[in-house]
């Protein structure tokens, strides 16, 4: 079930929260869900270049609060602001509420899948090999604290007539824990041969309380049972070796 499902959508309540937060009577409901949705499509068009990873929305009172999760902060402000300022009014429009934008920066864009999987999207559209892109993306998401990773690409790899599927995975990804920390993004290259399809899993820890998601002392956590594993691992080769060499004797 897990290898099925939307990795997001099973943990929701659980190890991941809603990116839409906001109470809706009879017969609103609809017209929020529109509105956010055209709020996703306009900010995500007009910030392509930002590294947008994820977008928040809130709706407090007859207002709107809107939070980037953005790699670039300084391209979603502009020069003294004022980019920030025609998107507060652009969003305000859209919802027919006044809206506030907060900017929050991306610190690790290698850990995030979202912004993973649109930077494989852009080297694929680049004519760079992509088995060259997702070995770049693993290699950089392990040395940068990622517990695992899984990158799938589909559809005419370097240019085949037949559409395959390709995959590269490090370290673990346990789909089927409710509690692990699994990141999911998903991004199209449009190359000259067609559409090619990019997902991306990244396993960061486990959560065991949603209210107090901490990156420190996931890492914390994590960092033991992968030395202690190894540990295990060697102990076990010599003590096998140990054993021959009586039985030998």
């Amino acid at each position: 079930m897990g290898h099925k499902v939307h990795p997001t959508g099973i943990r929701l309540g659980i190890a991941k929260d809603w990116n839409s937060k906001w109470y809706a009577n009879k017969g609103e409901y609809a017209q929020y869900l529109a509105a956010d949705l055209k709020v996703r499509e306009m900010l995500r068009k007009k910030l392509a270049q930002a590294g947008i990873s994820k977008i928040l929305i809130e709706r407090p009172a007859k207002t709107a609060r809107v939070t980037i999760h953005t790699a670039r902060p300084g391209v979603v402000i502009g020069k003294k602001g004022e980019d920030i300022e025609k998107l507060r009014k652009e969003v305000s429009d859209l919802m027919g509420v006044p809206a506030h934008i907060n900017v929050s920066e991306v610190r690790k864009p290698e850990i995030d899948a979202q912004l993973v999987a649109e930077s494989i999207a852009q080297q694929l559209e680049r004519r760079i090999m992509f088995r060259r892109a997702m070995k770049r993306a693993v290699g950089n998401a392990m040395r940068l604290g990622a517990l695992g990773i899984k990158i799938n690409v589909s559809g005419r790899l370097n240019g085949a007539e037949i559409a395959r599927s390709e995959w590269s995975r490090e370290g673990r990804v346990p789909l089927h824990t409710l509690r692990a920390d699994i990141d999911y993004g998903t991004a199209e290259a449009h190359t000259t041969y067609g559409v090619i399809g990019i997902k991306v899993w990244i396993y960061k820890g486990e959560i065991f309380d949603l209210s107090q998601v901490n990156q420190e002392s996931k890492e914390e956590q994590s960092q033991p049972r992968r030395e202690g594993g190894e540990g295990r691992r060697e102990s076990r080769r010599e003590g096998g070796e140990g054993r021959r060499e009586r039985t030998a004797k």
